[in-house]
């Protein structure tokens, strides 16, 4: 079963995709809480965690989850988006963290007819997780954005970081990135993430922390200067500058 928090069409708002039309299907749960990433009001309620909370913390939000049990289901989400359109939107499935699901039948069912339908697959994961990738070989077509957590999310190191999965997914996904989230960007940050990307040439985003616009704008222009200082490829949040991180945008 698959826990389908939402879906909708837009257009990407972050990485190496930014600005393309994109179909988004989010699942819920993840083995990740990032408790240092903020702090968010919920029925009266200060939650610490994820951006996207009712993506993650299933205790408060599973009532509002639908749950999918046939990679059908998910097609038809995808076919009914498609019917209007002139050209193929990419297809981004995002979390929460889908990798939970990465062998469940109507999961991989889904991805697979993604793929034999030549769409442009972009999987967003925190790369703690890693498919069989000599099972399931569709997962290879895939595009992973690998949303690497660092020290700022409030997780230990032993459970945001896992070499091996980051390996699989950059080796067998040769197209995937890394895409990192900041909030300081000082030397500290670039050796973390110089530690986990030594020796991938897999490209490397760097983008603000911003839950809100305000946020955002706050933090945009020291990660600018950070990826000016070491290279690396600024990622803008244009969900969040645009909608102020509206639901299904």
């Amino acid at each position: 079963m698959i826990p389908l928090v939402e879906h909708f069409f837009s257009i990407q708002g972050e990485g190496r995709y930014v600005g393309t039309p994109s179909i988004f299907i989010r699942v819920g749960g993840c083995n990740l809480r990032c408790p240092g990433f903020g702090e968010h009001e919920i029925d009266g309620e200060r939650v610490a965690g994820c951006d996207t909370i009712r993506a993650v913390d299933a205790e408060r939000f599973r009532d509002r989850w639908e749950m999918i049990d046939s990679a059908a289901d998910l097609v038809d989400i995808v076919v009914d988006y498609k019917y209007d359109l002139s050209y193929k939107p990419d297809v981004v499935i995002t979390g929460g963290e889908p990798m939970l699901y990465r062998h469940d039948p109507s999961f991989y069912g889904f991805v697979a007819w993604l793929v034999r339908e030549k769409f442009r697959v972009t999987i967003e994961t925190n790369a703690t997780l890693a498919p069989d990738f000599e099972r399931y070989k569709a997962y290879r077509e895939v595009i992973f954005a690998m949303a690497v957590k660092l020290a700022d999310s409030g997780e230990p190191k032993q459970k945001r970081l896992c070499f091996d999965a980051i390996m699989q997914l950059a080796s067998y996904a040769p197209d995937s990135f890394f895409k990192f989230t900041l909030s300081s960007a000082d030397e500290s940050t670039a050796r973390e993430i110089s530690e986990i990307t030594e020796g991938f040439a897999n490209e490397i985003y760097c983008m603000p922390l911003g839950a809100h616009r305000k946020e955002l704008e706050k933090n945009a222009p020291k990660v600018v200067d950070f990826c000016l200082r070491y290279g690396y490829r600024y990622s803008d949040r244009l969900h969040v500058r645009l909608w102020n991180r509206e639901e299904k945008r």
